[in-house]
């Protein structure tokens, strides 16, 4: 399974991803038998991105797929008429990670505070 995150951009700056955008989404895809997606979310701010789980062979095939169903949703769903899919790719975490790891110590590599064991 791979989370492949796609960019929406509004039809106008005013315009909000609507509240059940995920839930419609996924009944798109459970509408078409052969679209291999286990489970949508949405996420708001501080640009619209939707979240798909799709269960796919490769990363490719899996973009290929959310991207697919999200640019059949701006189409079909009146809800997202006038929307755009603006990017698709699965999302890298590794720069989270690293933040985190700075953020808790302020020593890269290092979690928790305290002095280095061989200093």
């Amino acid at each position: 399974m791979y989370l492949i995150h796609i960019g929406l951009s509004a039809p106008d700056r005013a315009a909000q991803l609507p509240a059940e955008s995920a839930e419609r989404i996924l009944a798109l895809a459970e509408s078409d038998a052969g679209c291999p997606v286990d489970h949508v979310s949405a996420h708001v701010l501080p640009d619209p991105v939707v979240g798909v789980y799709a269960l796919a062979e490769s990363l490719e095939a899996a973009e290929r797929a959310a991207e697919a169903l999200c640019r059949r949703a701006v189409e079909e769903l009146p809800s997202l008429h006038g929307w755009t899919v603006t990017r698709v790719g699965a999302p890298l975490i590794a720069p989270y990670y690293e933040q985190l790891l700075w953020s808790s110590s302020g020593l890269a590599g290092r979690i928790g505070t305290g002095p280095i064991p061989s200093s």
